[in-house]
């Protein structure tokens, strides 16, 4: 089975990609999904969290994320210092899903791939991209956010042009361009990917 990367930058719509994924029969994991299971559920992760952060950082055991995105939205430091704790565990247990699954290929979506190395871990890897006004307006509506926080968010993430050169497929979510049909043709690559993989008698 392959191991499939689906990343891009923040509001350039991967979650749509995953689903349509989905829908094709194709299992998703997803970073951002998992990372707030483990830093809730884990509880060594979760007591370096307090350690860091204060007891504010979990309100009646759930993760304080108002909280924490206002101190690493605007603490560069505390921000890799987050995902310097939670990267590993996450990555372990993508590693660990992947693992679990049978069908030709399988993905793990997550916007970091390269900003955390973990880029070594997948045999090919999907980006998403999308023109930056676009990516600024969604994450606003999708957030409820202020313009300064997801520009912001923006900068911490490797610029668009550098991370969809390092991928092996490009998919474009422009609104103009359907994402559907480049997603199958992605697809459709994969499987046959997958068959030239598998050995032969």
């Amino acid at each position: 089975m392959l191991n499939v990367g689906l990343t891009g930058g923040i509001g350039s719509g991967k979650t749509i990609a995953s689903k349509i994924f989905e829908v094709l029969g194709i299992p998703v994991y997803q970073a951002d999904v998992a990372a707030k299971r483990l830093m809730e559920t884990n509880p060594v992760l979760k007591n370096q969290l307090i350690e860091q952060f204060g007891n504010d950082a979990f309100v009646d055991g759930k993760l304080n994320r108002s909280y924490i995105a206002e101190i690493i939205f605007n603490d560069k430091e505390k921000l890799q210092l987050i995902n310097s704790l939670v990267h590993p565990y996450t990555i372990q247990d993508g590693i660990e899903w992947m693992k679990k699954q049978t069908t030709p290929y399988a993905i793990k979506e997550a916007a970091l791939i390269f900003e955390s190395g973990s880029q070594s871990n997948f045999d090919y890897i999907i980006g998403i991209s999308s023109p930056q006004t676009l990516r600024l307006n969604r994450t606003l509506k999708r957030d409820n956010i202020n313009r300064e926080l997801v520009l912001e968010r923006m900068e911490n993430q490797l610029d668009e042009e550098t991370k969809m050169k390092l991928c092996d497929f490009v998919l474009l979510n422009d609104e103009r361009t359907l994402l559907t049909t480049q997603v199958l043709a992605v697809h459709e690559k994969l499987i046959a990917l997958s068959k030239e993989q598998q050995p032969h008698d």
